[in-house]
């Protein structure tokens, strides 16, 4: 399948490309959820390697320190060996940003390049910037980054700026200008452009130059007032139709690429819906599903009242609710949810050590549970070959599934979407879902469950395991 430009206007979807440096890794990946959402484990909390822990911090009226008040901080930490004060703070080498997807975007006059993570999570729009120090350039050599004195049609935006913090600490801070940004083919005039002048090491290492959030602009974290985002700043210019105020999502699998018709394709359009995609998928344009949106705290939010596993409907508070999120690898349910997938699966456990719900590698198609979750008053199906999300090493698989602890709501990420053709549309505040057929359940072991340092005595798994001196504790479900 082919992507083709919409007839009636002239721009074209953007391909998305798979980040080259990603490397998969379970435990990485809900670290860095635990960071960006900022919730507790609630499964063998005691056993847990990583928890939001309280710490003092004091303002000090002369110099840090010295007098002032003290208050309390939440922190994400980790335990570092048996006693009970063996806690440190979690270090960049715990987290990997799950920038999975990149997709490219033109800023300024000429148009400089870059790859971002679109982000339906938050609504910031920062990149890279010649504002950060030498020595943060120095260490990221090959990451684009933006020059705002080579682009003709930049301006600052006086006594703006902007700060992106997280639970653990860290952080990417700056000061905001104008410019001109495209996005396929598509021109936004005076888009405001966030420069980060300040990066913590765990954006330091991440992929990408930069992110372009794609939820509601009351997110927007500039001050002293918000910013549009780009989705908002092509409604007010008109540049995409008044009866098309949306974008949609198509995230295509690593395992689709030889397997599928559309070989894994992945991409955005802005303005337009992709019919060769609706085609593909046998659905026409008046019988998409669309589940109400509540945009009030800035997500894209939806009701989700029940989880169905093997045809078994178990209900959810009628409170319980969902946010569609582009910038999560995983898909975060409450814990009786997730225990009912994971019975259902033979072999499957729940281990302290990879803070994670992890099953056999051989475990069959067959094995596997068909499992759909509510979206707004309907179920969608999570594909089998997504219950699996990375390599967890020693014959197991760390699932696409975790445990959303003690957040609110449900998370789902790239394991849900894969799986659908996705359109949020921001005029009419409702979300589009389209289940995409498969020819067949692609069950390889995911792939860079370790990196090559991971794999050592000295990797990460090693450390971690090797600083808990208390024997492992496994729950078996």
């Amino acid at each position: 399948m082919s992507i083709q430009a919409h007839p009636h206007i002239t721009h074209t979807p953007i391909r998305v490309v798979k980040n080259a440096k990603y490397v998969r890794n379970g435990t990485k990946s809900y670290v860095h959820l635990m960071r960006k959402w900022r919730f507790n484990p609630t499964i063998e909390l005691r056993e847990s390697t990583y928890f939001q822990g309280k710490q003092l911090a004091q303002q000090g009226k002369f110099a840090p320190g010295v007098g002032g008040r003290a208050t309390t901080v939440t922190r994400l930490k980790k335990k570092t060996g048996s006693g009970e004060n063996d806690v440190g703070l979690v270090e960049a080498e715990d987290i990997q940003n799950d920038a999975l997807y990149l997709a490219e975007v033109l800023i300024g006059t000429p148009p400089q390049t870059f790859l971002l993570d679109f982000d339906t999570g938050s609504a910031d729009l920062w990149v890279w910037s010649t504002h950060l120090s030498k020595r943060t350039r120095l260490s990221s050599p090959r990451t684009p980054v933006f020059d705002p004195d080579q682009s003709s049609s930049f301006k600052t935006m006086n006594g703006t700026t902007w700060n992106i913090s997280y639970g653990d600490g860290s952080s990417a801070s700056g000061t905001v200008g104008t410019d001109i940004l495209t996005l396929g083919g598509l021109t936004i005039e005076a888009q405001a452009i966030e420069l980060a002048n300040h990066l913590s090491q765990s954006f330091v290492e991440g992929e990408g130059s930069g992110l372009l959030g794609l939820a509601f602009s009351s997110l927007n974290t500039c001050r002293p007032e918000p910013v549009l985002t780009p989705v908002d700043m092509l409604i007010q210019q008109s540049n995409i139709p008044k009866d098309a105020e949306l974008f949609t999502c198509k995230l295509g699998s690593w395992r689709d690429v030889t397997d599928e018709p559309d070989h894994g394709e992945s991409f955005y359009t802005f303005g337009f819906i992709h019919q060769p995609t609706l085609d593909f998928c046998g659905v026409s344009a008046e019988n998409i599903y669309w589940a109400k949106i509540d945009s009030s705290a800035g997500f894209w939010q939806f009701s989700s009242t029940s989880i169905t596993v093997n045809g078994k409907v178990t209900k959810r508070a009628k409170s319980n609710i969902s946010i569609a999120d582009t910038g999560t690898t995983l898909a975060l349910l409450d814990d009786p949810s997730c225990f009912a997938i994971y019975k259902q699966i033979p072999g499957a456990k729940y281990s302290s050590s990879y803070q994670g719900f992890i099953f056999p590698a051989s475990v069959t198609e067959a094995q596997l549970p068909e499992v759909s979750i509510d979206v707004g008053g309907k179920s969608f199906f999570i594909q089998k070959e997504d219950l699996g999300f990375a390599d967890a090493g020693n014959g197991y698989i760390y699932g696409g599934i975790q445990s959303r602890g003690d957040l609110p709501l449900d998370i789902l990420g790239d394991t849900f979407l894969k799986g659908h053709y996705v359109i949020f549309d921001v005029a009419n505040k409702r979300l589009g879902v389209v289940p995409r057929p498969e020819q067949k359940q692609n069950l390889t072991t995911p792939g860079d469950g370790l990196t090559e340092e991971g794999n050592s005595k000295k990797g990460f798994f090693a450390r971690l395991l090797g600083k808990n001196k208390k024997a492992e504790k496994q729950a078996e479900l």
